[in-house]
């Protein structure tokens, strides 16, 4: 193995014995899981399992009740908020929404990481957010308004604005939902491409059956019964091989 193949394939993000509760309620117990270098790792579960909320503890918005979210061998919540700061700065996240400010232009959305966190002169972040917008398929739609462009073109608007600052891992909540079959694919091929040009890693929750066998190659399963991970690893292989209730909702529809 070739030192840039070892590399890729390190840990990026560990989970270890981590639990996530509201007060007293716990929602997910004892989870313990590694995501590598370059993953395209997908959170799955039934609705009401807690995936978002995992999401959101990883990224920093929500401290679990318990255990740690090591980055490179790192404990995210045992640094200094300073090193929390710049630890996100490595992080791209798009939320369900595309979250974008109405009353900006696509081109000032992209530009707005770029202002707030570099020191760049205003003509090269001009250069970078139209590379960012032409790489997602938006190149001339610069100055267009959000209302102005359909919703898979809001969900690239938005991928273009978490790209900005070539962060080291990219984080998707549900990258798919509202969107039609096409638009759909068309994200998930965009995903991949980002994946390689930019040898991120890409964590993602979602339930979209096509995008996990199309670009997933590892995972983790919450269980909303059990409150706890059942299942861990390639998506394909654990709709063969996992345990029934995985099975199940990995072939669900299938003829």
């Amino acid at each position: 193995m070739s030192a840039a193949q070892s590399k890729q394939a390190a840990p990026h993000i560990e989970i270890r014995n981590l639990t996530m509760a509201y007060g007293d309620y716990v929602i997910q117990r004892d989870l313990d899981f590694t995501i590598n270098r370059g993953d395209i790792f997908v959170i799955m579960g039934g609705s009401g399992c807690g995936k978002s909320t995992l999401l959101r503890q990883m990224i920093g918005l929500v401290r679990p009740a318990k255990g740690t979210v090591l980055y490179d061998g790192v404990d995210y919540w045992a640094a200094s908020p300073a090193q929390q700061v710049q630890r996100q700065r490595g992080f791209g996240i798009l939320f369900q929404a595309g979250a974008l400010w109405s009353s900006l232009t696509l081109a000032e959305n992209v530009a707005l990481p770029l202002q707030e966190f570099t020191t760049l002169a205003p003509d090269l972040i001009d250069e970078i957010v139209s590379s960012k917008l032409s790489l997602v398929g938006l190149g001339g739609f610069e100055q267009f308004y959000p209302s102005e462009i359909s919703g898979g073109m809001k969900k690239r608007a938005g991928l273009a604005r978490a790209m900005a600052l070539d962060p080291e891992i990219l984080f998707f909540d549900e990258p798919s939902a509202g969107l039609d079959p096409l638009s759909s694919r068309r994200l998930d091929d965009l995903i991949l491409e980002l994946r390689d040009s930019l040898g991120a890693t890409v964590v993602l929750v979602t339930h979209e059956l096509p995008s996990i066998f199309a670009i997933a190659n590892n995972s983790v399963f919450l269980d909303a019964d059990t409150r706890t991970m059942i299942a861990y690893g390639d998506p394909r292989e654990l709709a063969e091989h996992g345990v029934e209730k995985v099975r199940t909702f990995l072939k669900r529809g299938a003829a």
